[in-house]
């Protein structure tokens, strides 16, 4: 950051995600104490606050707006902020943490702090779907089932996800879309349809592995029906970055989309469910936001985190169908405290 008097905005949400968030107002405060900035501190209180909070930041001249909490927080922040001047910077606090895991920024609060302390800044894409603004990912079918089953949750976490995930798929039938992209039109019995703007749903579950967030282009990822017996290497090559290999998998690049499908029902935007109805106008906003990212990211770190996906997905597969009915923690939630007042979602 630079070493001026300049306005930064942190919007928190003190509910959001797993892990508490009591010591991140004091770091936040030590780095603005050391960049000579002004700072303002506001905690949502339900949702739409933080896109309330953001739009009043941005018309007020705040330079740096800082969204801690999950990736609806993020979102709501971020797409208040697009073709601003002001600049995001992301400390990550949800159960899934998409786009701050596609940027490689750290989910430690205190390594991110750091990040946006150093000032290294990107440009990225985002996306629209029927003008609802998403970031990482926006999909129709059974993903979108998953994400409205998982709003509700209580408990949140990994478990959590694999139990929403294997008690839909026990229910949920493949519907029939048709595709409109640029020239041509592709009619299609799939599972899903996720139009990928990053390559992760979050949580490491790539969904669309080579999707570029600076590339002005959604990488379309059509999941085909599949078996029981599908389902361990569908898995597996999703959380190590090979689904595309799939034989399932069709991708289509696109900068826009029209997705039309029999009847109205869910579509989740970055993870958060919502109604559509049965037409959906997808495209890319390229060069929308400005993000603090780290300036590189090393191969060790690389290798570390595919091995960790790796033995990962193998304790949540094995310890969710040893345990059915386990859970992961419950969602942190401070202690009743003046400074952490009462918020909803992430």
């Amino acid at each position: 950051m630079q070493n001026r008097q300049s306005k930064i905005h942190a919007i928190i949400n003190p509910v959001s995600g797993v892990g508490s968030k009591r010591k991140i107002p004091r770091m936040i405060e030590a780095m603005a104490a050391a960049g000579q900035l002004s700072l303002k501190i506001s905690f949502t209180e339900r949702a739409g606050h933080a896109g309330e909070l953001t739009r009043r930041a941005v018309e007020e001249g705040a330079e740096y707006i800082l969204a801690v909490g999950g990736d609806g927080t993020v979102n709501e922040v971020a797409a208040a902020m697009i073709h601003s001047e002001a600049i995001l910077g992301i400390i990550p606090k949800g159960s899934g943490n998409g786009l701050a895991r596609e940027l490689h920024i750290p989910m430690d609060a205190r390594r991110a702090v750091e990040v946006i302390a150093k000032g290294n800044v990107r440009v990225i894409d985002a996306c629209k779907a029927n003008d609802r603004i998403f970031f990482t990912t926006c999909g129709v079918g059974f993903d979108a089932a998953v994400s409205h089953k998982f709003a509700g949750e209580k408990r949140r976490g990994s478990l959590a996800y694999v139990k929403h995930t294997i008690g839909e798929y026990l229910n949920y039938r493949p519907e029939v879309y048709e595709l409109f992209i640029e020239n041509r039109s592709i009619r299609e019995k799939a599972f899903l349809v996720a139009c990928a703007n990053a390559s992760q749903y979050g949580n490491n579950a790539y969904i669309a592995p080579h999707a570029n967030i600076q590339d002005g282009k959604m990488d379309i990822t059509i999941l085909s029906p599949f078996t029981p017996l599908d389902i361990p290497s569908l898995a597996f090559q999703l959380f190590t970055k090979q689904i595309d290999k799939n034989s399932k998998i069709k991708v289509i690049q696109a900068t826009q989309l029209r997705i039309h499908r029999r009847k109205q029902g869910m579509m989740h935007l970055d993870g958060e469910p919502v109604m559509s109805g049965k037409r959906i106008d997808l495209s890319v906003i390229p060069k929308a936001l400005k993000v603090f990212t780290p300036e590189t990211v090393s191969l060790t770190q690389e290798v570390r985190q595919f091995f960790n996906q790796v033995s990962d997905f193998f304790f949540i597969s094995t310890k969710n169908f040893r345990s059915p009915s386990t859970g992961s923690s419950p969602r942190s939630q401070s202690p009743r405290d003046p400074s952490f007042p009462d918020s909803g979602g992430e």
